[in-house]
């Protein structure tokens, strides 16, 4: 390999034919190998999933806004929808799939929830339903992997993260994917960007320190799920 010369403060012409204001210069002794290299190091810190939509600010301020790091909180029983304890209530496990399914209520669409679905072990019958004709006729489609659901989350659309225990009689799991420019590298290390209730809350995590205490689940079991929002109405609360 020809050794890559170096020169400060000038324009790069990449192989494209583009020019990109790099403030180095790779000179004709550089081979196509050597600046495919100085191209990659260049876009490493880029968002791997596109930029983060207007409808996907709108998502995550009502994530944000939810408060689950002191609500739907583990071992008490809690309203699903606001996340509040009830006290004089049986103490249940944790509470990720009636968070989930607040969120999507306050974002106007419809994921299996109570009262159609006992709380326990939800997360799991959702999972199912979403690959269901039921779930098919809500408007939930399936998503191929972690880039796509990153990828619908930052374009708008209501995304989650679901995980189905092959146990019967054993929780499993979902989290709403949040919008995120993390990088390419991020993603494949940890997932997408994600907020949660369960074991443990979290306003902002990621699919695998969320699904740890799941074995089987991250990164080959979790499945992912989307639904394209309605559009905003001053009169649904959407824009609170």
């Amino acid at each position: 390999m020809k050794l890559l010369k170096i020169l400060p403060y000038v324009v790069l012409a990449t192989m494209s034919g583009a020019f990109v204001g790099t403030g180095i210069f790779a000179s004709s002794e550089a081979s196509a190998g050597d600046l495919s290299i100085v191209s990659k190091s260049m876009n490493e810190g880029e968002p791997c999933c596109g930029p983060i939509s207007p409808a996907a600010t709108n998502v995550l301020s009502i994530l944000d806004g939810a408060n689950v790091a002191h609500l739907w909180l583990p071992h008490q029983h809690v309203n699903w929808e606001t996340g509040e304890p009830e006290a004089s209530s049986p103490v249940y496990g944790s509470h990720c799939s009636a968070f989930t399914a607040a969120m999507s209520k306050r974002l106007g669409v419809y994921m299996l929830r109570p009262p159609d679905h006992s709380a326990v072990l939800l997360a799991s019958a959702q999972t199912a339903w979403f690959s269901q004709e039921a779930g098919k006729k809500a408007g939930w489609h399936p998503l191929e992997n972690a880039e796509q659901a990153q990828k619908s989350s930052n374009a708008g659309q209501l995304v989650v993260a679901s995980y189905e225990s092959p146990h019967p009689g054993k929780p499993g799991h979902i989290a709403i994917v949040r919008p995120s420019l993390k990088t390419m590298a991020a993603l494949q290390e940890d997932g997408p960007e994600i907020t949660q209730a369960g074991s443990k809350n979290y306003t902002d995590s990621t699919v695998r320190i969320g699904f740890k205490q799941h074995a089987g689940a991250w990164p080959d079991g979790v499945l992912y799920f989307a639904h394209v929002l309605p559009l905003p109405s001053l009169n649904t609360g959407l824009l609170r």
